[in-house]
């Protein structure tokens, strides 16, 4: 089985822990990671997601971002958007887009404790891979 990831680096210093965390589960579950594409920011993962899910060697796509509360309500309006559009394009391409994104309404600490969410995207989006195979055409 065969995963991409696409990272956001706005806010580098909490998701390249998540992309660690994330590459150290795909390795323990012997899943590769074939491909790792790094974007500016949560809502600039939808064109990356899309070209990766096009790839027949590509199973699934998790993406991995965090989207920390400024003084606006703009973090929920960019983590609303990049969630509908992950679980869109899972639909489209009837492949999982699993969700390793954390936020909106956090602070930087909050969002340090949950950098686990990256693995936890790695664990659906495995499962939902031999789960789509199961069910077959």
């Amino acid at each position: 089985m065969k995963i991409a990831m696409v990272v956001s680096e706005f806010n580098f210093d909490v998701t390249s822990a998540m992309e660690e965390r994330a590459r150290r589960h795909a390795a323990f579950l012997g899943v590769e990671v074939s491909h790792v594409v790094h974007v500016p920011g949560v809502f600039d993962m939808g064109p990356a997601v899309k070209k990766l899910l096009r790839r027949k060697d590509v199973d699934a796509v998790v993406i991995i971002g965090t989207v920390i509360k400024g003084d606006t309500g703009h973090d929920e309006i960019v983590a609303h958007a990049a969630a509908r559009a992950a679980a869109d394009l899972a639909l489209q391409f009837d492949k999982p887009v699993a969700l390793g994104m954390t936020g909106p309404g956090m602070t930087r600490e909050q969002a340090f404790d949950r950098i686990d969410n990256a693995r936890n995207a790695v664990e659906a989006a495995v499962r939902m891979v031999r789960t789509l195979k199961e069910i077959g055409e």
